[in-house]
């Protein structure tokens, strides 16, 4: 099996002051506006690339752990994960140096040690963790709800 999904960009203008619109093939996102203020200021009407790969980390890891746990014969019943990318200044560019994710999952019948066990393998197994695996930092606090 294999997929292969598409995403694109137009931009307008130079640096600070240009202006870009992401869309994907699915319709998601459809000349959804990004640019300098979104992914640096206080502009809330846009997106920028760090939380674009922060929600695909997110459902990538979401569904890997789900995956993981139905292998194992464990049904999740609710599971959330939210991830906050870092970009920090690196030299004259940035870097994502950091990615905490966070994972908050309702699954009756497991004990806290084979959770743990499951959250850690989809940490490590899941596509965009395997993508992703240039950041230097990627960390993950997983909270068990009964």
């Amino acid at each position: 099996m294999s997929a292969e999904k598409t995403a694109s960009v137009h931009w307008e203008g130079a640096g600070k002051a240009g202006q870009g619109q992401i869309s994907t093939e699915t319709g998601a996102l459809n000349k959804y506006p990004y640019g300098f203020a979104s992914r640096f200021g206080d502009d809330r009407k846009g997106t920028n690339p760090e939380e674009i790969v922060g929600a695909a980390h997110a459902a990538c890891f979401t569904m890997a752990f789900s995956f993981a746990a139905d292998k194992a014969g464990i049904q999740t019943e609710t599971v959330d994960t939210t991830a906050k990318v870092r970009l920090v200044q690196d030299g004259e560019g940035f870097k994502i140096d950091r990615i905490a994710l966070t994972l908050t999952a309702k699954v009756p019948g497991i004990d806290e040690a084979k959770f743990q066990e499951l959250a850690e393998g989809a940490k490590a197994n899941c596509p965009l963790s395997k993508a992703l695996a240039g950041v230097p930092e990627i960390t993950l606090n997983a909270t068990l709800v009964q």
